[in-house]
């Protein structure tokens, strides 16, 4: 079940094919969402995505676990984690069972309400 995984090139290359902006451009803007998000997950704030899913931020106390090969107890330090949780519209896409395209679509993902950009051919 290996599969490719989408890099921020393939972000940037994915925004720079709507032909709307340049390229250096949709790779300023990835950085910066991206950026964003980093900033506010660091500062401990949840980050939702609407139509896709939320970035929340757990603490994890001090805890003792055990070396699997000795068996020896090791202390684990309080650490923050982050846990995501899909939206069910994310959710839907992913168990969709039709014959229609795999592939992820900006329709599919648009917020209610808010205007799409066209591409002209």
């Amino acid at each position: 079940m290996a599969g490719k995984s989408v890099t921020r090139a393939d972000l940037t290359e994915a925004v720079y094919q709507q032909g709307i902006v340049t390229k250096d451009f949709a790779a300023d803007l990835v950085d910066q969402v991206l950026a964003t998000i980093c900033t506010a997950l660091e500062d401990g704030e949840n980050v939702k995505l609407s139509s896709f899913g939320v970035f929340n931020v757990r603490n994890k106390g001090k805890r003792t676990g055990r070396n699997p090969k000795t068996g020896s107890e090791v202390p684990i330090e309080p650490r923050r984690v982050i846990q995501f949780s899909a939206s069910p519209v994310l959710k839907a896409h992913l168990n969709r069972r039709s014959s229609k395209s795999s592939s992820l679509d900006a329709q599919d993902l648009a917020v209610p309400g808010r205007a799409q950009h066209e591409t002209a051919p």
